[in-house]
């Protein structure tokens, strides 16, 4: 379909002001509001208890919910790649569900699974072990959310590698973990990297579900969406902008990042 020079000029500058509307804008006023007292201003709110507190309870997600990603995420994916059987629809929808499902709904699953009250209740009232309104129910909501990053970065790959190479390697002798290490890893480290770096994105800034099984106690379980949230609900604006604006900070670096690995994953494939 061939259109014409004013319907071009229409459509491009309409998805200019989208853009410059519904992104550009409100990121530009949280900035704005940021650092219009000084930069100063925005160093001296950070490093405050509550807020390196609240770092670290992210980066510590961050370090649980991404290595339990790869290891079970790049078996599912060969499983889905290189294997045929029954239910293989049903599990790709099973992957896929947390696209469809709202973060607050599936913090609600948690509380009925993991709660004192629920299914599961007798890991904490009987061993003792608190998951909900604790990290562990972080971490748990973190991975519900994350887990369709590295399997849907993987399996393409995996698609495209096809199955010669490793054929090839079983045929002269090496074992199941050799063809894995020395072929397929090497293979599909621009995916599963693409896919951690979602990973990280989603965990770091991932809110509703986490608001749900969180007790949001700073220095146990709140993380940095929460205490951008409580700095808002409590008055203290400025430092609900400066945490917005360090959370963008990281958000900008993450898709630098994936800016890159996307170049480098496409000079590869060329």
């Amino acid at each position: 379909m061939t259109l014409s020079p004013l319907a071009r000029f229409v459509t491009r500058y309409l998805a200019l002001a989208y853009v410059l509307i519904l992104v550009i804008v409100p990121v530009g006023l949280i900035l704005l509001r940021t650092f219009l007292p000084g930069v100063g201003a925005f160093y001296s709110s950070i490093p405050t208890p509550a807020a390196i507190s609240a770092l670290q309870v992210s980066l510590l997600v961050v370090a649980i919910v991404v290595p339990l990603n790869v290891v079970f995420g790049v078996p599912t994916a060969l499983l889905l790649a290189r294997k045929r059987f029954r239910g293989k629809g049903i599990l790709q929808a099973v992957i896929d569900l947390p696209f469809a499902v709202s973060p607050v709904v599936v913090g609600v699953a948690l509380i009925l699974l993991w709660g004192s009250a629920g299914i599961l209740g007798f890991v904490e009232n009987d061993l003792g072990v608190k998951i909900i309104f604790g990290l562990p129910g972080i971490v748990l909501a973190s991975i519900f959310v994350t887990v369709p990053f590295v399997i849907r970065e993987v399996e393409p790959v995996l698609h495209e590698l096809g199955t010669d190479q490793e054929e090839a390697a079983a045929t002269l002798g090496a074992t199941w973990w050799q063809t894995f290490w020395r072929i397929t890893l090497p293979s599909i480290r621009w995916g599963l990297t693409y896919g951690v770096v979602l990973t990280v994105a989603r965990t770091l800034g991932e809110y509703g579900a986490v608001l749900m099984v969180s007790s949001n106690l700073p220095g146990k379980s709140q993380t940095l969406t929460l205490l951008v949230s409580d700095r808002y609900n409590r008055g203290a604006e400025y430092g609900a902008y400066a945490i917005s604006t360090l959370l963008m900070m990281v958000a900008v670096l993450v898709l630098v990042v994936q800016t890159v690995l996307e170049a480098r994953r496409g000079r590869v494939s060329a």
